[in-house]
Order: C-alpha cells, then sequence, then structure tokens
C-alpha cells in the first residue's frame, strides 16, 4: 500500500466513524450588507467584473474559437454532455476528449467543465464537484472554460451563499490562479489555469 492509500485509508475510515456530521453554523446572512459594483447584477455587470480580474468572456461561439486560435489549442478535455455545445466552434485540427488521462496530463491545452453558477457582484463562477466528472480537467490545464447556464446568475455573493449546493466541495473561481508570495508580486496561472474563460449558454 502506497503512503497516499493509506492515508485516504485512514481518512475513509474517521469519516465512516461519525454517524452525523456536524451542523453548520447559523449564519445571519440577513445581517450582511452587500453592494453590488454599480450596476443591477446582470450578465453585463458579470462581465465586466469577470473582465477585470482578467477573466476571458466569450460572448459567442466565434470568441470560443477565437480564445483557442490565440492559445494555439491542440488538445482539451470536455465531458461528454458538454461536446455538442463546444464542438462546432472548435478550430481545424483541435481534438477533444471525454475523458482526462492523468497519465498524460501534460497534452491538454485546455479544459471545459461546467459551472455551477456564476455571480455578477464579484464576477465569480462556481464549480461543483458533483457536476465535475474530472477536477483535474479544471485545474491541470493552461486554458479553462467553464460553461454556465445563462439562469445561473446570482448578483451578490450573499444570494451565492444562500443557494450553495449540498455538496461537500463547491469552488469558487474569481479569474485565473493569481498568487503573490514572493516579495508581493502578482503573478498568474501558478496555482491553476493562467487562463480562466465563462461561456455563457
Amino acid at each position: 500500500m502506497t503512503d497516499r492509500e493509506r492515508i485516504f485509508t485512514e481518512l475513509r475510515s474517521a469519516v465512516a466513524e461519525k454517524e452525523t456530521p456536524e451542523p453548520l453554523p447559523d449564519l445571519p446572512l440577513d445581517d450582511f450588507i452587500s453592494r453590488p459594483r454599480r450596476g443591477t447584477g446582470d450578465w453585463e455587470d458579470f462581465k465586466r467584473n469577470f473582465e477585470g480580474v482578467n477573466g476571458d468572456y466569450l460572448e459567442t461561439g466565434e470568441d470560443l474559437k477565437n480564445l483557442l486560435i490565440r492559445e494555439k489549442a491542440r488538445v482539451g478535455y470536455c465531458p461528454e454532455d458538454l461536446q455538442e455545445i463546444i464542438s462546432p466552434w472548435l478550430p481545424e485540427g483541435v481534438e477533444l476528449r471525454s475523458t482526462f488521462d492523468r497519465s498524460l496530463v501534460d497534452e491538454y491545452d485546455f479544459g471545459v467543465t461546467r459551472g455551477t453558477f456564476a455571480i455578477a457582484e464579484t464576477g465569480t463562477i462556481a464549480l461543483q464537484d458533483q457536476k465535475t466528472p474530472d477536477r483535474l480537467g479544471a485545474l491541470a490545464p493552461w486554458t479553462h472554460i467553464a460553461v454556465v447556464e445563462k439562469s445561473n446568475l446570482l448578483p451578490t455573493v450573499v444570494q451565492a451563499i444562500q443557494s450553495l449546493p449540498k455538496d461537500p466541495n463547491v469552488i469558487w473561481v474569481t479569474g485565473p490562479s493569481k498568487t503573490a508570495d514572493v516579495e508581493g508580486i502578482l503573478i498568474e496561472g501558478v496555482h491553476g489555469p493562467g487562463i480562466q474563460a465563462c461561456f455563457p449558454i
């Protein structure tokens, strides 16, 4: 048994012993004041705030195609349920794979996954584990494209917290991965995608 397998075996055993999880803390969201940045919390507000954190807002299929051309993408990951949406906009010669082979992680130039909802106030996309067949497809490639249904836009962070699904892992993504650990210099694409795109449908 590898160290990794041993650690996960111990974690699963510890979790199984707990019959009921600890209740979530009582958070009185009505006491929070959310001040959306200019506007009314629509897709235009999301676009402005998303682009303000260096996100790529893909308004049309042509925008998606141009992004892949610009990044010289050749191989991408996209689960089967999204391929019908993405395939018509692939540049010639781009291969779309429906499974993410972790042994070939360096081959993937981009990954496409479903976004659960978007938050206009902050330009944030929520990624839900239960709706992502392979989480690494959203984290490992340099370019990540989140497909978000236009009906799943929430105006404020407070509304987003109130709408959180019952999933142990919901990731909030606000633009590309960033760090400023070294001398306070902001660098993008260190712990995740260097390009974060949103494709509303």
